[in-house]
């Protein structure tokens, strides 16, 4: 599906569709001897939504924009705000939520938000539904859409990713509600394995999730993420990174997902967390560049880091380093807790401190627009900001 957009690969071939027999050119198959007929099968995409997907998703990757995720689910939400305090309670969730999507300017550098199903349907305080804020700020609507991770049976203690069962409704009365992309996070292991099951049914689950929205009209977020869990060394990182890539690219061909049409949210490639061995921004860049230029397409569109851990500034100094010189792919930022670490912890949950916590999403916003364009610098950063944020088998 990769090498022709949308999905007419057949209309290259004089064969057409399933079944017809080739019967030109037959002394091109064979020097000699009688010829029979043979035929052929062409998958074609059946989504009215080709050129609408196309559109979404070069909107998401414009120069010196990114993805703010704000799509933990609420349980994780609720750690966020008792981080600081906070009851986890649909209502301070709303204020929290109201925060982000609200902050004053924010769609210069933020080009996509990715929420969670409450917040989808959510309103403001003042009865503006959120995604209407988005919209206005020229940010696109996101939705998380898988229904996390649970054990995988026969493996090495890995997991898989559940959601597809319902999916195509769910994809449709997201669209309807507003949404525009869809994201799915799936995770791999690098201390369990991974095996050769985890790694096959992560990216096989990732090519019918994005298959099945774009079907409807999403644009999907490819996103197997390799935890930074482990004490192993750069190189192994990216050896697993190339081998799942491989495989997820497979099955998204054998899915007929129209490359054109999709983001990726990989992880960078860097030594585990636990490694003593640590890597400079120029070596994450240099491996994790390697990685890409051997796995992904020219014809995707964009390709959406997620932090994984990292601290606010490592992640941005990273993003910076990958973007000296040009790339196939707009190269960009498709983060957590690297863009509101400082705002939670600048609000506090108090009414009168929602203006600097929106400045303080600003400044990590803007840092990381910098580092899309390849022109940020650490300089004058919080040491707040320096630290780091891995948590050992973290969860959505």
């Amino acid at each position: 599906m990769g090498v022709m957009s949308a999905g007419k690969q057949a209309v290259a071939l004089s064969s057409g569709f399933c079944g017809t027999p080739l019967k030109k050119q037959r002394n091109s198959l064979v020097a000699a001897g009688p010829v029979k007929s043979q035929s052929v099968c062409f998958a074609v995409r059946a989504s009215g939504y080709d050129e609408e997907l196309v559109k979404t998703a070069k909107t998401i990757a414009t120069p010196g924009r990114g993805i703010l995720a704000m799509d933990e689910s609420n349980a994780t939400c609720g750690l966020r705000l008792a981080s600081i305090g906070l009851e986890n309670t649909e209502v301070n969730r709303q204020a929290y939520r109201q925060l982000l999507v609200g902050t004053p300017g924010l769609g210069e550098y933020v080009s996509g938000a990715i929420l969670f199903e409450e917040t989808l349907y959510q309103s403001t305080t003042d009865g503006q539904k959120m995604v209407d804020v988005l919209s206005a700020a020229g940010i696109v609507p996101g939705i998380k859409v898988d229904k996390g991770l649970v054990p995988l049976a026969g493996s090495n203690n890995e997991s898989w990713c559940q959601g597809l069962d319902g999916l195509a409704s769910r994809t449709a009365a997201y669209y309807k509600q507003g949404a525009r992309f869809a994201k799915w996070r799936t995770v791999i292991s690098i201390p369990n394995g991974p095996s050769e099951l985890a790694v096959t049914e992560a990216a096989w689950g990732l090519a019918r999730y994005a298959a099945i929205s774009q079907d409807n009209g999403l644009v999907p977020i490819v996103e197997p993420e390799i935890l930074l869990d482990g004490s192993h060394g750069i190189d192994r990182t990216l050896e697993v990174a190339q081998k799942v890539w491989s495989k997820v690219f497979f099955y998204l061909a054998e899915n007929n997902v129209l490359f054109e049409g999709i983001l990726l949210k990989p992880s960078m490639v860097t030594p585990g967390a636990e490694c003593p061995e640590r890597a400079t921004p120029e070596k994450v860049s240099q491996y994790t560049l390697t990685l890409l230029k051997r796995r992904v397409p020219p014809s995707v569109p964009g390709i959406m880091f997620l932090s994984g851990g990292q601290s606010e500034v490592e992640a941005t100094l990273n993003l910076n380093a990958m973007n000296q010189s040009p790339n196939p792919w707009h190269v960009s930022f498709s983060y957590a807790r690297a863009l509101q670490n400082s705002v939670l912890k600048t609000w506090k949950g108090q009414p009168e401190n929602i203006e600097a916590a929106q400045k303080a999403l600003l400044v990590r916003a803007k840092a990381n627009s910098l580092a899309q364009l390849g022109k940020y610098s650490a300089e004058g950063e919080a040491e707040e900001a320096k630290k780091g944020m891995f948590v050992k088998g973290y969860t959505y």
